[in-house]
């Protein structure tokens, strides 16, 4: 399990540390690699500490987390994402008004492009080590996978990147500046490394119970669909759905749709790949970002710092009996002697601005264990409804033609929200069907992290902020390349258009 594999990470890490009374100066600058790594459980600390500990949402770390990670960031862009708080880490996203300086929008360019080179630099501290076949090939292939991802959130985000060579990052001391990809360089990088991690035998399909949280055939299957939906090549977007529906990977469609994201069903058939969250190792904080102060909880320890919402325009849009509202999206509560003290009326009375009004995004159950800031429900980032949806849309689009298989795909997801089926009839042309399609992506995946690259591919993205009031054009589609990032650069690192 991903929390075993963060155990080991701090006993090896522990052992790199010298007694308090060794007063000799040491330069800690560089990993002393005639020491370390030298075994197995060295090895899985530095996959651990350069590879895994960036896709973690732990607080403020990781690029989940639940305050600046790109979940969080994309939402905040679009039309399903509010925030109470306002100001200026919050405004210009929703306004989209943000530049080179502005700290959340640049802030997962900062924190995460250089783990590109970690991971290489790990590749090469293992590969003389005196491991199983087995044991390397894997950590070859996490490592792959892990690269490979990584290159795709930061294109989503940010367009190409510098990819620097395993010489280029063992010669720190050069001081050579790394120019960004080209577009088809980087298209390749992602591709190749996620076909690398599919094609290693040593890389389970789908890993066991008790490795729950390290990566498998069913994540890079993911992440290589949406990076083929999100550069319109919808026959191996297709390819990878059918794939990922084999019975081989075991996912399905929980019963209820609130069951997904409790602390009972962790690791249910749902989940493609989670952040795994455990009390005093590592905790989410969606909870604490997005419940009222005066939002009824069973455990009253929990934190509450009224800070997200769901705008009420995106709200409206859910239909009459939609579960997904009824059991995770919380537009009405009231107090024990049954007053109502939050509906939309209530909210935008105090909350004036219409950047701070909303629904509450209850979205997960409670941790009952809380003492404060946390939770140890285990965040979810990619799940098999995000795949249903994707395929079903892959199909219409690669035959431009609305078929049943299409529909009875999108119906899985309807169903389940207890809504009626749709039928082929009901959609006049493809674009129809595209644009039901988007809203039902929008209903299901709310605040996980697909809407702005959902409205981006359907060539929406400006034109729905546009729509609620906002000066947008087409450079907005990408994300400044940090303003520090630009000047360190000596004219090699060229900015994004517009910026």
């Amino acid at each position: 399990m991903m929390k075993q594999i963060y155990l080991y990470m701090c006993a090896g890490l522990m052992g790199l540390t010298t007694s308090c009374m060794d007063l000799e100066p040491e330069d800690y600058s560089q990993i002393n690699t005639t020491l370390f790594p030298q075994t197995e459980k060295d090895a899985l600390a530095l996959m651990t500490a350069n590879v895994y500990a960036t896709f973690r949402n732990n607080s403020y770390g990781g690029i989940f987390n639940n305050a600046s990670g790109v979940q969080t960031i994309g939402e905040m862009t679009t039309d399903v994402a509010a925030c109470c708080w306002g100001g200026t880490a919050w405004i210009p996203l929703q306004q989209h008004t943000w530049d080179p300086n502005h700290q959340y929008s640049t802030i997962n360019y900062t924190n995460f492009a250089k783990d590109l080179g970690k991971m290489l630099l790990t590749q090469d501290r293992i590969k003389d080590l005196q491991l199983g076949d087995d044991v390397r090939a894997r950590f070859e292939a996490e490592i792959h996978l892990g690269r490979g991802w990584l290159g795709y959130l930061l294109y989503d985000f940010y367009g190409p990147v510098p990819l620097a060579t395993l010489e280029e990052l063992n010669n720190p001391l050069n001081d050579v500046v790394v120019a960004r990809a080209s577009e088809e360089e980087m298209k390749t990088f992602i591709e190749t490394e996620l076909k690398a991690a599919i094609a290693s035998s040593a890389l389970p399909t789908k890993v066991s119970k008790d490795e729950y949280g390290r990566f498998d055939k069913g994540l890079a299957y993911t992440v290589l669909m949406k990076y083929y939906m999100s550069t319109e090549q919808w026959s191996k977007a297709e390819e990878c759905g059918r794939e990922l529906m084999k019975s081989d990977y075991g996912y399905g469609l929980m019963d209820n749709y609130a069951d997904i994201f409790t602390l009972e069903n962790e690791g249910n058939k749902e989940i493609i790949f989670a952040c795994v969250e455990q009390r005093g190792i590592s905790l989410q904080l969606w909870h604490d970002h997005a419940l009222p102060g005066n939002f009824p909880v069973q455990n009253t320890a929990i934190q509450r710092w009224d800070g997200y919402k769901v705008p009420w325009a995106f709200y409206n849009t859910f239909e009459n009996g939609d579960d997904r509202l009824t059991s995770a999206l919380v537009g009405k509560y009231t107090d024990n002697a049954g007053n109502v003290i939050f509906d939309e009326a209530l909210d935008k009375v105090n909350h004036t601005e219409i950047y701070r009004q909303g629904a509450v995004p209850v979205k997960y159950g409670e941790d009952p264990n809380s003492t404060g800031d946390g939770s140890q429900i285990d965040w979810i980032v990619y799940r098999y409804a995000d795949v249903v949806t994707l395929l079903s849309e892959a199909i219409v689009r690669n035959g431009n033609a609305v078929t049943q298989e299409a529909v009875d795909l999108l119906n899985m997801i309807r169903e389940r929200a207890k809504l009626p089926a749709r039928k082929v009839s009901d959609y006049v042309n493809v674009q129809a069907f595209l644009d039901d399609m988007l809203l039902e992506r929008g209903h299901e995946l709310w605040w996980e992290g697909n809407r702005r690259s959902d409205l981006i591919r359907h060539g929406k993205f400006i034109q729905s902020a546009i729509d609620r009031g906002e000066t947008s054009t087409d450079i907005r589609e990408r994300f400044a390349i940090p303003q520090a990032v630009i000047n360190e650069g000596k004219g090699k690192i060229i900015q994004n258009p517009g910026y």
